[in-house]
């Protein structure tokens, strides 16, 4: 009896303790998770898996926690694939991730609390590739800046005659911490210094890593932050908008498909009357509600929205 609960209590205590590789935590709509053949909207709790690919819409942002404590960020327009997640490696406790970024902002953040857990990440941002060590660092693929407005984030002159030219580039920047490039056929080197950039501009090579200014930096964070009050879905959040009522399920299920098709997790919810309404759930206060409310009326049959919680 006494080897039973043992063993019943190592069971309890395995599954305790193998937290999902990646999880969402917040999203601000809309966003579609791509599963295979199957696309649906992202929601806060969802669980991610190797293979998966993000995508967000226009003004979207979302939050993603892996397993190790790392924090992934994405902005507007945004497409990023994950793969490679797990734990362990030949036995020992490792967290291992592959993030490719195809489209748009991220931002890769690792709190001090969790910088020693052992970790084998990669980031791949257009042409290159990011060694994860423990870091801060944010990158775009299709940022566009004119030649002067470059020039004042690296703090320093380009040989170009025409500064209103405007520049499309790839670009990852170091906030903090240490990151391994390797950039096409190019030697690898290391990132180590705060708030440094590599840019990549199209179709031609790239620029040596220059400095960036604070006011830049502030500005490209921004593309990746969620805002309270703007809308955003989050885990444990406790208030809903009540998008509509429809009169039969086919209406229902109409609602919701055009809903979900448009990146906005919305649920059904049957009424006693024999009405269905439709709900989007988990906004973390009357303020975020309220915001999506107003984001949706006029769209997709929605006309006057109500919140609660």
């Amino acid at each position: 009896m006494k080897l039973l609960y043992g063993l019943f209590g190592l069971l309890l205590a395995n599954a305790a303790w193998a937290a999902p590789d990646m999880l969402v935590d917040g999203v601000k709509m809309p966003a579609w998770v791509e599963r295979g053949a199957q696309r649906f909207p992202l929601s806060p709790g969802m669980e991610l898996s190797s293979g998966d690919t993000l995508l967000t819409g226009q003004g979207a942002r979302v939050l993603l926690n892996a397993a190790d404590g790392s924090a992934i960020k994405l902005g507007e327009n945004a497409r990023l694939q994950v793969s490679a997640l797990a734990q362990k490696r030949d036995g020992a406790s490792l967290f291992s991730a592959a993030l490719e970024v195809a489209k748009g902002a991220f931002r890769f953040t690792t709190s001090v609390l969790h910088r020693l857990h052992a970790r084998d990440i990669t980031v791949r941002v257009a042409g290159a590739t990011a060694g994860i060590r423990g870091t801060d660092v944010w990158g775009k693929v299709g940022a566009r800046m004119s030649i002067s407005a470059l020039e004042k984030a690296l703090g320093k002159n380009l040989d170009v005659a025409d500064k209103e030219t405007k520049m499309d580039f790839d670009t990852v920047c170091l906030i903090e911490g240490k990151i391994s490039i390797t950039h096409g056929g190019e030697t690898p080197f290391v990132m180590d210094q705060p708030q440094t950039f590599y840019v990549m501009p199209k179709g031609a090579a790239p620029l040596p890593v220059g400095g960036l200014s604070s006011e830049q930096l502030d500005k490209w964070a921004a593309e990746t932050e969620i805002t309270a009050g703007q809308g955003a879905a989050r885990s444990g959040g406790k208030w809903k908008v009540r998008l509509l009522t429809a009169d039969s399920e086919r209406d229902a299920l109409a609602a919701y498909d055009a809903l979900r098709g448009a990146g906005y997790d919305a649920r059904i919810h049957p009424l006693q009357d024999g009405q269905y309404q439709l709900r989007i759930t988990q906004l973390p206060s009357r303020a975020d509600a309220e915001a999506l409310a107003r984001e949706l009326t006029g769209k997709m049959g929605i006309v006057a929205p109500t919140v609660g919680r």
